[in-house]
């Protein structure tokens, strides 16, 4: 088997050929067919979080190199091992990559995203930047009959990830809309699900008009640039105080503050993206405005179901999705890096 691995982090990928692996136990050998280039793999290709103040967060440990990543995975099932059960050779299928221990309360309450000793595709052990990946146990495997190919791999994070995010607020009135900060590949995700789950089409904000455009192309009822100067008070204004919750699918700071400036009394925020950088504000303003700051990472098993259930039902529109070969897959982290890609890249080995 053949992929394009990390030799050297912050390095072009190479190249790297090893034994084709067989199966044991309840594993499973899929043939990839596609696997997206997630913002997380820049950040993991690179080695490093920028958490802002010139400090980082050290990713480089816990994968021996040469390291292949790629976590959102769509192939066909070629081998199986003598335990495995409701899959056989043939069957096309997406990989749930966030896997656990499978042994500890986290992991036994179907939050195994969440694990203390992750056993992640792409992200510590070898994932989809590859002709090949080994699945510990079919249970990660999932059906994505009507789907389009090539855009199903991008639902196990960047869909996920979104839905996830969205199923954190809760309920929301009907008189109400929610705010989508960040409207590339995976904000796009977002506003999708928004407008699935929700009464009202969400809010949309972001600083390229390209994207803001494509947004209201896409569903939104209004769009916001928040490097115009009013931008806050318009929001502010046009939601009669602010909306109930919005979702940064940036994660930088001036993503959040804006987020954070536009929820209302009582609001809530959500920080998906992992952009980096620091933020800040006074204490008192927790309290008396009644908010509340959270973080969402990726999704359970249960809710990747759930998700896939809505997708296969028509009810999420699809985004635009790129397909290049395996072997652009430096270059595909690197337009990512500097923001050339709209809609989502698939690697197609």
């Amino acid at each position: 088997m053949k992929s394009q691995a990390i030799v050297e982090y912050g390095q072009p990928l190479q190249e790297v050929t090893a034994d084709m692996p067989e199966p044991k136990g309840g594993e499973v050998l899929v043939k990839v067919s596609h696997c997206g280039v997630c913002h997380s793999d820049v950040h993991l290709h690179g080695g490093y979080f920028d958490l802002g103040g010139g400090n980082k967060l050290d990713v480089r440990g816990g994968r021996q190199l040469p390291f292949t990543l790629g976590h959102e995975i769509e192939g066909e099932v070629v081998a199986v091992g003598p335990d495995a059960k409701g899959v056989q050779v043939g069957d096309q299928r997406v990989v749930y990559p966030w896997i656990g221990c499978g042994e500890c309360p986290t992991c036994k309450r179907d939050e195994e995203q969440l694990c203390n000793k992750p056993r992640q595709l792409g992200i510590q052990v070898a994932g989809g930047y590859a002709t090949h990946v080994m699945v510990p146990d079919a249970k990660y495997l999932l059906d994505y009959s009507g789907v389009k190919e090539g855009l199903a791999a991008t639902y196990m994070c960047s869909g996920l990830t979104a839905y996830s995010a969205m199923k954190k607020l809760g309920d929301i009135s009907p008189e109400e809309r929610v705010m989508v900060v960040g409207l590339g590949g995976v904000g796009m995700m977002g506003l999708q699900f928004a407008k699935a789950m929700f009464d009202n089409a969400p809010l949309g904000a972001d600083v390229d008009d390209q994207k803001l455009q494509a947004a209201m192309g896409a569903g939104a009822h209004q769009t916001y640039n928040p490097k115009d100067a009013d931008a806050i008070k318009k929001v502010l204004a046009d939601t009669n105080g602010g909306v109930p919750a919005a979702v940064d699918f940036v994660g930088s700071e001036a993503s959040l503050k804006f987020a954070s400036s536009i929820v209302r009394k009582g609001g809530k925020v959500i920080v998906v993206g992992l952009f980096g950088g620091g933020f800040a504000m006074p204490i008192p303003m927790f309290p008396m405005r009644a908010i509340s700051i959270g973080g969402a990472y990726v999704g359970s098993l249960g809710e990747t179901h759930e998700m896939m259930a809505l997708v296969k039902a028509g009810k999420i529109d699809p985004i635009p999705v790129e397909e290049r070969p395996l072997d652009q897959a430096s270059k595909s982290l690197d337009d990512l890096r500097e923001g050339k890609i709209m809609g989502r890249v698939v690697l197609k080995p």
